[in-house]
Protein backbone atom coordinates (compact mmCIF):
# COMPACT_ATOMS: atom_id res chain seq x y z
CA UNK A 1 0.00 0.00 0.00
CA UNK A 2 1.22 3.30 -1.35
CA UNK A 3 2.57 5.80 2.44
CA UNK A 4 0.99 9.14 1.76
CA UNK A 5 3.60 12.01 2.35
CA UNK A 6 2.06 15.06 4.27
CA UNK A 7 2.50 18.62 2.60
CA UNK A 8 5.18 20.88 2.93
CA UNK A 9 4.50 24.03 4.44
CA UNK A 10 5.95 26.93 2.73
CA UNK A 11 6.94 30.46 3.38
CA UNK A 12 6.67 32.47 0.49
CA UNK A 13 8.62 36.14 0.85
CA UNK A 14 8.74 38.61 -1.58
CA UNK A 15 4.73 36.91 -2.79
CA UNK A 16 3.53 39.77 -4.87
CA UNK A 17 7.02 39.80 -6.99
CA UNK A 18 7.43 37.91 -10.44
CA UNK A 19 9.09 34.94 -8.25
CA UNK A 20 6.11 35.03 -5.72
CA UNK A 21 3.14 35.06 -8.10
CA UNK A 22 4.70 32.06 -10.35
CA UNK A 23 5.34 30.55 -7.08
CA UNK A 24 1.81 31.20 -5.73
CA UNK A 25 0.96 29.25 -9.40
CA UNK A 26 2.58 26.21 -8.87
CA UNK A 27 1.61 26.25 -5.40
CA UNK A 28 -2.13 26.26 -6.49
CA UNK A 29 -1.69 23.68 -8.99
CA UNK A 30 -0.18 20.96 -6.58
CA UNK A 31 -2.69 21.92 -3.31
CA UNK A 32 -1.75 18.15 -2.01
CA UNK A 33 2.17 18.72 -2.25
CA UNK A 34 1.79 22.26 -0.50
CA UNK A 35 0.71 24.46 2.55
CA UNK A 36 1.26 27.71 2.80
CA UNK A 37 2.24 28.91 6.33
CA UNK A 38 3.06 32.71 5.50
CA UNK A 39 3.65 35.19 3.39
CA UNK A 40 5.59 38.29 3.03
CA UNK A 41 6.03 41.45 0.70
CA UNK A 42 7.09 44.63 0.72
CA UNK A 43 4.04 46.83 0.21
CA UNK A 44 3.62 48.29 -2.73
CA UNK A 45 0.14 45.99 -3.69
CA UNK A 46 -1.47 45.20 -0.49
CA UNK A 47 -4.52 44.40 -2.71
CA UNK A 48 -2.64 41.55 -3.94
CA UNK A 49 -1.34 40.71 -0.86
CA UNK A 50 -4.53 40.69 0.66
CA UNK A 51 -6.25 38.14 -2.54
CA UNK A 52 -3.25 35.85 -1.92
CA UNK A 53 -3.26 35.66 2.00
CA UNK A 54 -6.95 34.60 1.05
CA UNK A 55 -6.39 31.92 -1.54
CA UNK A 56 -3.64 30.41 0.43
CA UNK A 57 -4.90 30.50 3.47
CA UNK A 58 -2.25 31.59 5.63
CA UNK A 59 -1.91 32.13 8.81
CA UNK A 60 0.68 35.10 8.77
CA UNK A 61 1.38 38.10 6.52
CA UNK A 62 4.15 40.46 6.89
CA UNK A 63 4.12 43.35 5.04
CA UNK A 64 7.31 45.94 5.38
CA UNK A 65 5.63 49.20 4.30
CA UNK A 66 3.31 50.11 7.79
CA UNK A 67 0.87 51.84 6.31
CA UNK A 68 -0.02 49.03 3.73
CA UNK A 69 0.29 46.53 6.16
CA UNK A 70 -2.41 48.61 8.34
CA UNK A 71 -4.47 48.01 5.25
CA UNK A 72 -4.00 44.39 5.01
CA UNK A 73 -4.65 43.72 8.91
CA UNK A 74 -7.99 45.65 8.55
CA UNK A 75 -8.85 43.74 5.26
CA UNK A 76 -7.83 39.92 7.31
CA UNK A 77 -9.20 39.95 10.59
CA UNK A 78 -8.15 37.31 12.78
CA UNK A 79 -4.84 36.47 10.30
CA UNK A 80 -1.45 38.00 12.24
CA UNK A 81 0.09 40.92 10.14
CA UNK A 82 3.60 41.92 10.96
CA UNK A 83 4.90 45.08 9.51
CA UNK A 84 8.44 46.81 9.41
CA UNK A 85 11.80 45.91 8.18
CA UNK A 86 12.64 43.15 10.24
CA UNK A 87 8.88 41.51 9.96
CA UNK A 88 10.20 38.96 6.28
CA UNK A 89 12.93 37.94 8.91
CA UNK A 90 10.22 37.09 11.58
CA UNK A 91 8.04 34.79 9.42
CA UNK A 92 10.88 33.16 7.55
CA UNK A 93 12.59 32.19 10.99
CA UNK A 94 9.15 30.14 12.21
CA UNK A 95 10.50 27.15 10.82
CA UNK A 96 8.69 25.96 7.43
CA UNK A 97 9.55 23.10 5.45
CA UNK A 98 10.44 25.10 2.80
CA UNK A 99 10.96 29.23 2.49
CA UNK A 100 11.19 30.48 -0.81
CA UNK A 101 13.01 34.23 -0.63
CA UNK A 102 12.20 35.84 -3.80
CA UNK A 103 12.79 39.72 -2.24
CA UNK A 104 14.75 41.72 -4.07
CA UNK A 105 18.57 43.02 -3.21
CA UNK A 106 20.54 43.22 0.51
CA UNK A 107 17.35 43.25 2.46
CA UNK A 108 16.89 39.74 1.43
CA UNK A 109 20.02 38.93 3.35
CA UNK A 110 18.36 38.94 6.95
CA UNK A 111 15.19 36.67 6.27
CA UNK A 112 18.08 34.44 4.52
CA UNK A 113 19.85 33.71 7.49
CA UNK A 114 16.87 33.37 9.77
CA UNK A 115 15.49 30.66 7.47
CA UNK A 116 18.40 28.66 7.37
CA UNK A 117 19.15 29.24 11.34
CA UNK A 118 15.35 27.79 11.64
CA UNK A 119 16.61 24.51 9.73
CA UNK A 120 14.22 25.02 6.91
CA UNK A 121 15.14 24.11 3.83
CA UNK A 122 15.69 27.44 1.74
CA UNK A 123 14.78 28.08 -1.70
CA UNK A 124 16.80 30.75 -2.84
CA UNK A 125 15.87 33.16 -5.78
CA UNK A 126 17.30 36.40 -3.65
CA UNK A 127 20.97 35.99 -4.89
CA UNK A 128 21.82 39.36 -3.27
CA UNK A 129 21.20 37.74 0.02
CA UNK A 130 24.57 34.78 -0.76
CA UNK A 131 26.15 37.61 -2.64
CA UNK A 132 26.24 40.15 0.49
CA UNK A 133 26.67 37.47 3.09
CA UNK A 134 29.21 35.58 1.44
CA UNK A 135 30.82 33.71 4.57
CA UNK A 136 28.44 34.03 6.77
CA UNK A 137 25.46 32.58 4.90
CA UNK A 138 27.33 29.73 3.65
CA UNK A 139 28.38 29.29 7.51
CA UNK A 140 24.87 29.48 8.48
CA UNK A 141 23.49 25.89 6.44
CA UNK A 142 23.41 23.21 8.62
CA UNK A 143 22.66 20.18 6.09
CA UNK A 144 23.69 19.35 2.27
CA UNK A 145 20.93 20.41 0.02
CA UNK A 146 19.48 23.23 2.78
CA UNK A 147 20.28 25.73 -0.10
CA UNK A 148 18.42 24.89 -3.02
CA UNK A 149 18.69 27.48 -6.10
CA UNK A 150 15.72 28.71 -7.88
CA UNK A 151 17.54 31.39 -10.42
CA UNK A 152 17.28 29.56 -13.18
CA UNK A 153 21.17 29.02 -14.07
CA UNK A 154 22.13 27.76 -11.18
CA UNK A 155 19.24 25.53 -10.79
CA UNK A 156 20.32 24.08 -13.89
CA UNK A 157 23.79 23.45 -12.75
CA UNK A 158 22.20 21.91 -9.62
CA UNK A 159 20.04 19.35 -11.86
CA UNK A 160 23.53 18.53 -13.93
CA UNK A 161 25.57 18.04 -11.03
CA UNK A 162 23.64 14.85 -10.12
CA UNK A 163 25.33 13.41 -13.35
CA UNK A 164 28.87 12.90 -11.37
CA UNK A 165 30.17 13.62 -8.69
CA UNK A 166 31.61 16.81 -7.23
CA UNK A 167 35.55 15.37 -8.16
CA UNK A 168 34.91 14.53 -11.27
CA UNK A 169 33.45 18.29 -12.33
CA UNK A 170 35.84 20.44 -14.67
CA UNK A 171 33.92 23.64 -14.71
CA UNK A 172 30.73 25.26 -15.03
CA UNK A 173 29.24 27.28 -17.37
CA UNK A 174 26.67 29.43 -17.36
CA UNK A 175 24.27 31.10 -20.24
CA UNK A 176 23.88 34.31 -20.85
CA UNK A 177 21.02 35.95 -22.93
CA UNK A 178 23.36 39.21 -24.14
CA UNK A 179 20.55 40.97 -22.94
CA UNK A 180 18.93 44.22 -25.20
CA UNK A 181 22.05 45.21 -26.47
CA UNK A 182 24.41 42.35 -27.25
CA UNK A 183 24.77 43.46 -30.72
CA UNK A 184 25.49 47.33 -29.57
CA UNK A 185 28.63 48.46 -29.59
CA UNK A 186 29.83 50.53 -26.19
CA UNK A 187 29.42 53.72 -28.24
CA UNK A 188 25.69 53.08 -29.31
CA UNK A 189 25.63 52.22 -25.18
CA UNK A 190 26.02 55.46 -24.05
CA UNK A 191 22.51 56.80 -25.55
CA UNK A 192 20.54 53.43 -24.15
CA UNK A 193 17.77 55.03 -22.62
CA UNK A 194 15.94 53.63 -19.48
CA UNK A 195 13.12 51.84 -21.62
CA UNK A 196 15.41 50.49 -23.80
CA UNK A 197 17.19 48.75 -21.08
CA UNK A 198 14.32 47.48 -19.72
CA UNK A 199 13.40 45.98 -23.03
CA UNK A 200 14.66 42.00 -21.92
CA UNK A 201 14.80 39.68 -24.86
CA UNK A 202 13.00 37.04 -22.71
CA UNK A 203 12.37 37.52 -19.13
CA UNK A 204 9.85 39.62 -18.05
CA UNK A 205 11.40 41.00 -14.28
CA UNK A 206 11.34 43.50 -12.27
CA UNK A 207 12.95 47.36 -12.96
CA UNK A 208 16.66 46.13 -11.25
CA UNK A 209 17.01 42.59 -12.32
CA UNK A 210 15.96 43.98 -15.93
CA UNK A 211 18.73 46.76 -16.08
CA UNK A 212 21.44 44.06 -14.64
CA UNK A 213 20.45 41.83 -17.07
CA UNK A 214 21.17 44.56 -19.45
CA UNK A 215 24.28 45.89 -17.78
CA UNK A 216 25.30 41.81 -17.15
CA UNK A 217 25.43 43.28 -13.53
CA UNK A 218 23.70 40.20 -13.35
CA UNK A 219 25.81 37.74 -14.66
CA UNK A 220 28.55 38.86 -12.44
CA UNK A 221 26.39 38.56 -9.57
CA UNK A 222 25.53 34.69 -10.97
CA UNK A 223 29.68 34.03 -11.02
CA UNK A 224 29.82 35.01 -7.31
CA UNK A 225 26.67 32.94 -6.27
CA UNK A 226 27.80 29.70 -8.43
CA UNK A 227 31.55 29.87 -6.55
CA UNK A 228 29.37 30.15 -3.31
CA UNK A 229 27.03 27.64 -4.08
CA UNK A 230 28.88 24.74 -5.52
CA UNK A 231 32.39 25.66 -3.52
CA UNK A 232 33.84 25.59 -7.71
CA UNK A 233 36.92 28.18 -8.06
CA UNK A 234 36.32 31.29 -10.33
CA UNK A 235 38.94 30.36 -13.03
CA UNK A 236 36.38 27.20 -13.44
CA UNK A 237 33.30 29.11 -14.26
CA UNK A 238 32.50 30.36 -17.56
CA UNK A 239 30.08 32.46 -19.11
CA UNK A 240 28.72 31.83 -22.49
CA UNK A 241 26.44 33.86 -24.35
CA UNK A 242 23.32 31.79 -25.52
CA UNK A 243 20.67 34.68 -26.77
CA UNK A 244 17.84 32.03 -27.29
CA UNK A 245 18.43 30.92 -23.34
CA UNK A 246 17.11 27.77 -24.16
CA UNK A 247 19.67 26.06 -22.57
CA UNK A 248 20.00 27.39 -18.98
CA UNK A 249 23.50 26.41 -17.78
CA UNK A 250 25.72 23.39 -18.34
CA UNK A 251 28.20 21.04 -16.15
CA UNK A 252 31.58 20.09 -18.01
CA UNK A 253 33.13 16.77 -16.22
CA UNK A 254 36.71 15.76 -16.83
CA UNK A 255 35.82 13.04 -19.07
CA UNK A 256 35.07 15.56 -21.64
CA UNK A 257 31.29 15.54 -21.46
CA UNK A 258 28.90 17.94 -21.19
CA UNK A 259 25.58 18.32 -19.15
CA UNK A 260 23.03 20.75 -20.42
CA UNK A 261 19.70 21.50 -18.84
CA UNK A 262 17.25 22.82 -21.74
CA UNK A 263 13.82 24.47 -21.78
CA UNK A 264 11.28 27.03 -22.57
CA UNK A 265 13.13 30.86 -20.77
CA UNK A 266 10.58 30.96 -17.98
CA UNK A 267 11.24 30.59 -14.17
CA UNK A 268 8.67 27.79 -13.46
CA UNK A 269 10.52 24.65 -13.23
CA UNK A 270 13.26 26.27 -11.37
CA UNK A 271 10.18 27.51 -8.87
CA UNK A 272 9.05 24.20 -8.49
CA UNK A 273 12.08 22.68 -7.99
CA UNK A 274 12.88 24.74 -5.40
CA UNK A 275 9.83 24.07 -3.51
CA UNK A 276 9.76 20.41 -4.36
CA UNK A 277 13.71 19.08 -4.45
CA UNK A 278 15.08 16.52 -4.94
CA UNK A 279 11.74 15.51 -6.25
CA UNK A 280 9.79 17.03 -9.41
CA UNK A 281 6.30 17.95 -9.76
CA UNK A 282 4.58 17.39 -12.84
CA UNK A 283 3.30 18.70 -15.91
CA UNK A 284 5.26 22.59 -14.38
CA UNK A 285 6.09 23.54 -17.93
CA UNK A 286 5.75 23.13 -21.51
CA UNK A 287 9.27 20.61 -22.56
CA UNK A 288 11.19 21.94 -25.59
CA UNK A 289 9.13 21.19 -28.96
CA UNK A 290 11.91 18.39 -30.71
CA UNK A 291 9.41 18.53 -33.74
CA UNK A 292 10.00 22.06 -34.86
CA UNK A 293 13.49 22.69 -35.86
CA UNK A 294 15.30 25.71 -34.45
CA UNK A 295 18.75 27.27 -33.94
CA UNK A 296 20.21 28.05 -30.80
CA UNK A 297 23.52 30.52 -30.45
CA UNK A 298 26.57 29.99 -28.83
CA UNK A 299 29.29 32.81 -28.15
CA UNK A 300 31.67 34.03 -26.04
CA UNK A 301 31.21 37.15 -23.88
CA UNK A 302 32.95 39.99 -24.99
CA UNK A 303 34.42 41.38 -21.32
CA UNK A 304 35.19 45.07 -23.40
CA UNK A 305 31.97 45.94 -24.15
CA UNK A 306 30.39 44.07 -20.81
CA UNK A 307 32.79 44.82 -18.40
CA UNK A 308 30.53 43.97 -15.12
CA UNK A 309 31.59 40.41 -15.20
CA UNK A 310 35.39 40.67 -15.21
CA UNK A 311 34.98 43.02 -12.06
CA UNK A 312 32.07 40.40 -10.82
CA UNK A 313 35.30 38.13 -10.85
CA UNK A 314 37.39 40.71 -8.97
CA UNK A 315 35.25 41.41 -6.22
CA UNK A 316 34.34 37.67 -5.87
CA UNK A 317 38.09 36.74 -5.28
CA UNK A 318 38.95 39.28 -2.93
CA UNK A 319 35.89 38.23 -0.94
CA UNK A 320 35.25 40.19 2.39
CA UNK A 321 32.41 42.91 2.44
CA UNK A 322 33.93 43.91 -2.02
CA UNK A 323 31.03 41.73 -3.30
CA UNK A 324 28.43 44.32 -0.84
CA UNK A 325 30.00 46.91 -1.50
CA UNK A 326 29.98 45.51 -6.03
CA UNK A 327 25.93 45.24 -5.31
CA UNK A 328 25.11 48.02 -3.24
CA UNK A 329 26.84 50.72 -5.28
CA UNK A 330 25.06 49.29 -8.08
CA UNK A 331 21.57 49.45 -6.87
CA UNK A 332 21.91 53.14 -6.47
CA UNK A 333 23.23 53.34 -10.35
CA UNK A 334 20.53 51.87 -11.73
CA UNK A 335 18.24 54.26 -9.80
CA UNK A 336 20.47 57.33 -11.09
CA UNK A 337 20.17 56.13 -14.47
CA UNK A 338 16.27 55.18 -14.28
CA UNK A 339 16.15 58.80 -12.98
CA UNK A 340 18.12 60.13 -15.79
CA UNK A 341 21.14 61.28 -13.95
CA UNK A 342 23.33 59.26 -15.45
CA UNK A 343 24.16 57.19 -18.43
CA UNK A 344 23.74 53.31 -19.54
CA UNK A 345 27.45 52.84 -19.26
CA UNK A 346 27.62 54.96 -15.90
CA UNK A 347 26.60 52.45 -14.16
CA UNK A 348 29.02 50.12 -13.99
CA UNK A 349 31.76 52.48 -14.59
CA UNK A 350 30.51 54.03 -11.01
CA UNK A 351 30.54 50.67 -9.48
CA UNK A 352 34.53 49.82 -10.24
CA UNK A 353 34.71 53.57 -9.07
CA UNK A 354 33.04 52.47 -5.20
CA UNK A 355 34.91 48.86 -5.44
CA UNK A 356 38.16 50.58 -5.86
CA UNK A 357 37.55 53.13 -2.93
CA UNK A 358 36.03 50.67 -0.61
CA UNK A 359 39.84 49.26 0.21
CA UNK A 360 40.72 52.19 1.99
CA UNK A 361 37.90 52.18 4.25
CA UNK A 362 37.20 50.11 7.77
CA UNK A 363 34.71 47.70 6.86
CA UNK A 364 34.04 44.11 7.95
CA UNK A 365 32.18 41.01 7.04
CA UNK A 366 32.36 38.71 10.43
CA UNK A 367 29.05 40.16 11.13
CA UNK A 368 25.36 40.73 9.48
CA UNK A 369 25.67 44.07 11.01
CA UNK A 370 29.08 44.85 9.40
CA UNK A 371 28.00 43.55 6.09
CA UNK A 372 25.24 45.98 6.34
CA UNK A 373 27.32 48.62 7.10
CA UNK A 374 29.76 47.97 4.22
CA UNK A 375 26.45 48.41 1.94
CA UNK A 376 25.48 51.71 3.72
CA UNK A 377 29.22 52.94 3.32
CA UNK A 378 28.71 51.73 -0.52
CA UNK A 379 25.70 53.09 -1.28
CA UNK A 380 26.55 56.91 0.13
CA UNK A 381 29.93 56.57 -1.92
CA UNK A 382 28.13 55.92 -5.16
CA UNK A 383 25.88 58.61 -4.22
CA UNK A 384 29.05 61.07 -4.02
CA UNK A 385 30.79 59.34 -6.85
CA UNK A 386 27.61 60.26 -8.86
CA UNK A 387 27.27 63.84 -7.27
CA UNK A 388 31.00 64.40 -8.43
CA UNK A 389 30.09 63.63 -11.88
Amino acid sequence: MAVSTPPRTVTLLGSTGSIGTQAVDVIGRNPERFVVEAISAGGTDPALVIDQARALGVRAVAVADPESARVVRDALGSVEVLDGPDAAAEVAGRGSDVVLNGITGAVGLRPTLAALGAGSTLALANKESLVVGGRLVTGAVRRPDQVVPVDSEHSAIAQSLRSGAAGEVRRLVLTASGGPFLRRSRDEMKTATPAEALRHPNFAMGRVVTTNSATLVNKGLEVIEAHLLFDVPFDRIEVVVHPQQMIHSMVEFQDGSTIAQAGPPRMLVPIALGLSWPDRLADVDVPVDWTQAATWEFAPLDEQRFPAVALARRVGAEGGVAPAVYNAANEVCVDAFHDGAIGFLDIVDTVAQVVDAHVDADLDASSVEGVLAADAWARDEARAVLARR
